[in-house]
């Protein structure tokens, strides 16, 4: 009987995922809008994820900038400027802070009964969460287009350089630095909701997300050129994706090669650390993203059951 049982459950459930009259591409547009809106709408999230880099590329471009001169012409070139450094490290930290919180949406779900309602509904459950993801990453595109924006406008009223001189690689410079944007906050964006599954709790998602990822930015090439940093933060920033987040978008501002742990010779110019950047970001995506969907599958069972 119990057999029979839990084979009539599965079918009911099957059942339930085909009752929608909607395409796959519907429900994730539905759930999609739903994740857009809810996040528009929660002050919180839109601090963390952009006001507050807003500040932070300010206040490191007038303190870090005075200091960071010589070092930079030793590690990159003299005639570039702090500002034009520092600003992949701002649109990775915006990218973290917007993906670090991606976790706290599904916690709150949690809590209001939200999820169990989803996981019930007809709606498709993988349309659920493609929308999420959908929604995260169109806020970190706009992210990164506005901390793009602020860059040279703060470059403009510090020295007046041009355009070409902020963003030497043109429109395919901005199109890559998107792709890598999104491709690096994806990798937080499962280690988000990997804690928020583990703990089923806001507050502990929320200090755990910045208990690792604000560090991590610090041990980095994000503010200054790691040949200057000990050597203790030179080891750990080979694991550390923010380094290949920040030197894969730097390499596309600046024209040129700038890997900061490894070298590469296989490819010529900045593709020696563009392609690197990108394969191990990729690398991340797959083995956080699965941890994230092993988890989400075994949650579902459980309150489907």
């Amino acid at each position: 009987m119990s057999g029979i049982t839990d084979e009539r459950d599965q079918i009911d459930s099957n059942s339930a995922q085909r009752a929608s009259g909607n395409s796959l591409t519907t429900d994730a547009r539905i759930s999609f809008r739903r994740w857009l809106l809810k996040t528009s709408r929660n002050p919180y999230v839109t601090f963390t994820s952009l006001v507050q880099p807003i500040i932070f590329f300010v206040l490191m471009a007038e303190v870090l900038g005075v200091i960071a001169g010589g070092a930079i012409a030793q590690s990159v070139q003299s005639d570039v400027t702090y500002v034009t450094y520092l600003t992949p490290a701002i649109i990775i930290q915006s990218a973290l802070a917007a993906a670090a919180v991606s976790g706290i949406g599904l916690v709150d779900d949690m809590e209001t009964g939200m999820f169990d309602k989803t996981l019930i509904s007809p709606m498709n459950r993988s349309a659920m969460f493609v929308g999420k993801v959908l929604s995260e990453v169109v806020r970190i595109t706009v992210q990164t287009g506005i901390i793009l924006g602020l860059g040279y406008l703060l470059l403009i009223l510090k020295s007046g350089t041009s355009a070409t001189h902020y963003l030497q690689t043109g429109l395919f410079g901005v199109l890559g630095i998107f792709v890598v944007t999104v491709i690096f906050g994806s990798v937080f964006m499962a280690y988000s909701n990997i804690v928020a599954l583990v703990t089923r709790d806001r507050e502990a998602t929320v200090l755990i997300a910045n208990l690792l990822t604000f560090p991590l930015l610090f041990i980095s090439s994000a503010f200054l050129p790691l040949d200057v940093l000990p050597g203790w933060i030179q080891a750990v920033a080979v694991a550390n994706p923010i380094t290949y987040g920040v030197d894969g978008i730097r390499a596309l501002m600046l024209g040129q090669d700038v890997m900061s742990v490894f070298e590469v010779t296989a490819f010529t110019g900045l593709w020696n650390t563009v392609v690197p950047a990108t394969v191990v970001l990729l690398g991340f995506n797959i083995v956080l993203g699965g941890i994230a969907v092993v988890l989400l599958k075994r949650a579902s069972k459980a309150e489907v059951q």
